[in-house]
């Protein structure tokens, strides 16, 4: 039988709002939860990265993709392994979050002087041109190429994006295409 409790100040006050239903399932739910998270947490922080160079928003982004998951955990049924469904969810919220983005008045952000991007080794500055490069793409390619970098199978691909084989085959070439472009302008 689940147990009722009351969080501290709702209790003290007598409210009702604070009446939660806990038990072994969801004790057990939480546990489950907290083991995907950080078994899948550099993935949710490759994707953040891959939408934002601000270490705020990529913090927002993490908190915001973190609750997409818990409120989606519940219902998840397994038809798809934990790895997939996270990468879905993770690409999913930052697209809508760039989406919003672009509606929203252009701000300034706080800058420190430190640029923790910023290192002179050969490879780094390859590395930092490529996620540029890919910065410029739509999101929705941007998360394609992001799947690929990952060395995800084009069948995982097609299914976190939901689209067919045929179109992430075809999809992958026409953005590395955009890259090799933007490489030589």
């Amino acid at each position: 039988m689940d147990n009722i409790e009351f969080e501290p100040e709702c209790k003290s006050r007598g409210m009702e709002t604070g009446l939660h239903y806990r038990g072994e399932a969801s004790v057990a739910l939480e546990r489950e939860f907290t083991r995907m998270v950080k078994e899948h947490r550099k993935t949710i922080y490759t994707v953040c990265y891959f939408f934002s160079k601000d270490a705020d928003e990529v913090n927002d982004l993490f908190q915001e993709i973190l609750i997409n998951l818990w409120k989606g955990f519940p219902k998840f049924r397994g038809e798809s392994s934990h790895r997939t469904w996270i990468w879905r969810v993770s690409l999913n919220t930052c697209n809508n979050q760039a989406r919003r983005k672009k509606r929203d008045v252009e701000t300034v952000p706080l800058t420190i002087d430190i640029d923790l991007y910023n290192d002179d080794d050969t490879k780094s500055r390859q590395i930092q041109m490529l996620h540029d490069r890919i910065s410029r793409l739509e999101p929705f390619d941007r998360a394609i190429i992001l799947l690929w970098l990952e060395n995800m199978t084009y069948e995982d691909i097609a299914g976190i994006m939901g689209i067919s084989l045929a179109n992430v085959t075809t999809r992958l070439f026409r953005i590395k295409e955009q890259l090799k472009q933007m490489s030589n302008a």
